[in-house]
């Protein structure tokens, strides 16, 4: 790859590695000319320079940008705008599909308008993992994989064969096939580079490894060093298309630890601990930079625990500086030694290696944390910053319960006869990348099943419990050390490799338990070794969910209720009638670490990945379409040529005010893209539903929201259609209802929608705080422009869900500081008209008229969420994509 940069600060220089010679842009380059104080800048933002000066290209960054980086003033009020151009693109199924959908839909508008379809490829190296589609059909038996990797296949083998005609028709595009791991597990373990190399004519250039992921997770390599984030699908596929991410610079907050974790504790324990602490402080759109001789006493999978909930701290990332430990980890899964041995050389060159001895760098505000503080944690029952000491566990539950009716249902299920209440926990999941890369807390469950198996003890007969980690590696390890056999005695077997409940891929619950849950509107409970835990995620009869270690949903299994004192109550009596306490089946630390020391072994990395992209028979043997411009099947019900670029000209129509616009929903705070957007179940008489079934789809073969996003008639049906969402248009509904104005007609959202874009009337919708939080989902955005919304109104917006709502064309406008609508007065039913946005520019107060139907307006200021030029300029063009579409005529 030859250097596009111009150079302008003379920093090419070369590095030796073993006799092997490599460019470089020496980021020592800038102190020896005086230009900012490079050797005091956060980690972080040390790769952010190296990126500017690599790229310096006259038109995306100019030499002005690297100055201001170099030159970072942690206290500054404002920052510039630069950008950022990513080594690569990690993209899992549910995200990657709508994704390759757009290449082929663009590859088709490009024909049309006399461009060449061959011009739309992946630039950059984009890797997709299929790990979002299997399901938990089957439990607690030792077929309950098998059964679950078939029904994924014939679920999805649309969607899979239409990833291999991509992976055939489109350059620099890989895929990981189904039932192999989970994408940033299988980024973690395998795919990540950490330093990049690329050779063109002769020279190979070395570089950090940067990534942007189309999942809100993709932080988790931070912990390895990689610098990267999640992002929306739209910018991702920008990314893919040669397209930088326009940003400001950031504000950085150091979080320093120091001491060891204490006897009894897990890195789960610490990420929730650390969760709570960043989301107080208020990280949104800032990056969280780890630091302190406590680094050196945290694993490598424990620090990729902590990165990969920076999504749910709120930060854009949570980065972990390349040290020794880093190395080893390298090493130990199965990377090459001249890999290894240019990251060492590479990072230590630049001043990208951290030591204890390293001095603090400079931030914009620091948090501390003494590890030896950290005690067992849940979080829950609905945010993953509600943390709740597991000593206070049952008083929190019971808490959150005053007022309600005390029920307990008699229930009979395959022979057994309990009784469930509130509380009852009805699934326990180890799943997610979160905690299933973790080999200390995936053998420490281990460990406990063992002794809980040993002493006596079983999981209850209405627990749904499963296990479903994010590599294969797991499963090895597990049955190394002869604890996969009690994991599966307490219920705990292989469902499949992928993300399942944490996504709500839970899948059903037996049969009479759903209809005692659902009859008598009991609060049912889900433990879950995952990171999200939003109402109406895990499963739609499980209202509250709390996220533990591994270890700790194998304890709920056995107790089988929330409202259970872990310290005082036992979960249950030996043979001899003793009673077994958690604390007499804990693993110790030196159990669990003398356990991964004799078990985990490198040839189990190069068993699982050598042949990572192969597949299985299924994945070989599917009927794959061939041309460079795909064959849209009209009858297919999962992948269909979106209408994004039916009305594409050559040049963008100007901007336009939006008049008399009416408000299709008024939501609350802590809206997430799963509230907008959802992943899960497609209830039968759903929009989306009774569409499939107009279709011919039977209902069982519905598959999930997020299975179809490759179908935008069920995407944008299934917009605002989560059935806990509450919108205060439509005061005591919940699920995707509104009023049709301004005759006040109840109906569901999406024929609300129709009805208005029928009439004309264009739309917006008015939120709370923290508006789009959660998932970086793009059809939260996609659907939202399809039900026909102009703009989106709310008191503040998460980073990726604002991007996206630009990059699909949408304004995100947002209330003056201490202003609401409640304040203001506005109560949804006015005609809006929004003036100002023919003039656009980043940052710009907008002008809002809510008229209501006796004459009165009430008018406000908002402020213009395109932030930047960059994004004023997609915004113009219609959205990202008709943006780079027309820069390729």
């Amino acid at each position: 790859m030859a250097p596009a940069s111009k150079n302008s600060f003379g920093s090419l220089g070369t590095l030796q590695v073993d006799g092997k010679s490599y460019e470089i842009f020496q980021l020592n380059a800038l102190e020896k000319k005086a230009i900012g104080h490079v050797s005091k800048l956060p980690f972080s933002l040390r790769v952010l320079l190296e990126n500017l000066l690599r790229q310096e290209d006259g038109r995306f960054v100019h030499p002005a940008d690297i100055e201001a980086l170099a030159g970072w003033d942690p206290n500054a009020a404002t920052q510039k705008e630069i950008s950022f151009m990513p080594a690569r693109v990690l993209l899992q199924d549910f995200t990657g599909v709508p994704a390759v959908v757009d290449f082929a839909a663009m590859r088709e508008a490009i024909r049309t308008l006399g461009g060449d379809p061959k011009k739309v490829n992946p630039l950059l190296p984009a890797e997709l993992v299929i790990d979002h589609s299997v399901q938990v059909d089957k439990f607690g038996s030792d077929m309950a994989f098998a059964f679950n990797a078939e029904l994924e296949f014939q679920r999805n083998v649309e969607r899979y064969a239409f990833l291999r005609w991509g992976q055939e028709a489109l350059n620099n595009f890989k895929v990981v096939p189904p039932d192999t791991g989970i994408c940033h597990q299988v980024n973690l373990e395998y795919l990540a580079r950490v330093v990049f190399d690329a050779t063109e004519n002769g020279k190979t250039l070395a570089f950090p490894d940067s990534l942007v992921g189309t999942d809100s997770h993709t932080t988790m390599v931070n912990g390895l060093g990689v610098f990267g984030w999640g992002v929306g699908g739209i910018e991702a596929e920008a990314a893919m298309l040669g397209q930088p991410l326009s940003m400001l610079i950031p504000e950085v907050i150091g979080f320093k630890l120091h001491g060891r974790l204490p006897e009894g504790t897990t890195a789960t324990d610490l990420v929730l601990i650390v969760t709570e602490m960043l989301r107080k402080k208020g990280v949104v759109g800032k990056f969280v930079e780890f630091y302190g001789t406590g680094l050196s006493s945290l694993s490598l999978p424990d620090r990729a625990t902590i990165a990969n909930m920076a999504p749910e701290y709120g930060a854009t990332m949570g980065f972990f500086p390349v040290d020794a430990e880093t190395l080893s980890y390298l090493r130990f899964t199965g990377r090459t030694a001249d890999r290894v041995r240019l990251v060492e050389e590479y990072t230590k060159a630049q001043g990208i290696f951290r030591t204890d001895a390293t001095p603090d760098p400079i931030y914009t505000d620091k948090l501390e944390l003494d590890l030896a503080t950290v005690e067992a944690t849940l979080a829950g029952p609905k945010r993953p910053q509600d943390r709740v000491p597991l000593r206070q566990s049952k008083a929190s539950f019971e808490k959150s319960m005053e007022g309600a009716a005390q029920k307990h249902v008699a229930v009979r299920n395959n022979g057994d006869k309990f009784e469930l209440s509130n509380g009852s926990v009805v699934i326990a999941a180890i799943t997610s990348c979160t905690n299933t890369s973790n080999p200390s807390l995936m053998l420490g469950a281990g460990l406990l099943a063992k002794k809980a198996i040993e002493r006596g003890l079983h999981s209850k007969p209405w627990v749904k419990t499963s296990l479903a980690p994010g590599s294969k590696v797991v499963t090895d390890y597990l049955e190394a050390a002869g604890l996969g056999k009690y994991l599966d005695e307490l219920g705990f077997q292989l469902v499949g490799y992928g993300c399942t409940t944490c996504i709500g891929n839970s899948g059903p619950l037996e049969e009479h338990i759903g209809a005692a849950i659902k009859d008598n509107s009991l609060v049912a409970v889900s433990v879950l070794s995952g990171n999200r835990n939003f109402e109406g995620r895990i499963h739609p009869l499980v209202r509250a969910n709390y996220l533990a270690s591994p270890p700790l949903v194998v304890a709920y299994a056995l107790a089988g209720r929330m409202d259970f004192d872990m310290a005082t109550e036992p979960l249950g009596n030996d043979k001899a009638g003793k009673p077994v306490f958690l604390r007499d089946i804990w693993p110790s630390p030196q159990e669990i670490e003398s356990t991964v020391r004799a078990n985990v072994t490198t040839a189990m990395y190069h068993k699982e990945y050598g042949a990572v992209f192969q597949g299985d028979s299924r994945w070989q043997g599917l009927k794959v379409p061939v041309g460079d411009i795909y064959a849209w099947d009209q009858r297919s019900t999962y992948i269909k040529n979106p209408p994004f670029f039916e009305k594409i000209t050559k040049a963008p129509a100007a901007l336009t005010d939006i008049h008399n616009a009416r408000a299709l929903a008024m939501l609350g705070n802590s809206i997430t893209t799963d509230h907008i957007s959802p992943a899960g179940s497609i209830g039968v008489d759903s929009p989306a539903g009774k569409w499939l079934i107009a279709q011919g789809v039977k209902p069982v073969d519905f598959n999930s929201y997020g299975a179809r996003r490759g179908n935008h008639e069920v995407m944008m049906r299934g917009t605002f259609a989560n059935i806990r969402l509450r919108n205060q248009l439509a005061p005591g509904t919940e699920g995707g209802w509104t009023v049709h104005q301004p005759n006040g007609e109840k109906m569901s959202i999406y024929d609300a929608s129709m009805k208005y874009q029928k009439e004309g009337t264009p739309l917006i919708v008015l939120g709370g705080k923290e508006y789009g939080s959660g998932s970086s989902r793009d059809w939260a955005a996609k659907g939202t422009l399809l039900l026909g919304v102009r703009a989106v109104i709310a008191e503040s917006f998460e980073r990726i869900h604002r991007s996206n709502l630009l990059g699909m064309g949408v304004l995100p406008l947002q209330y003056r500081t201490g202003e609401t609508a409640q304040s203001l007065g506005v109560t949804g039913f006015e005609e809006f008209t929004i003036e100002g946005i023919s003039k656009l520019a980043p940052g710009m107060a907008v002008e809002v008229r809510a008229r209501d139907k006796s004459g009165k307006e009430t008018v406000f200021q908002t402020v213009a969420r395109a932030d930047t030029p960059e994004e004023v300029n997609y915004y113009r063009h219609g959205g990202i994509l008709p943006y780079v579409l027309r820069q390729m005529l």
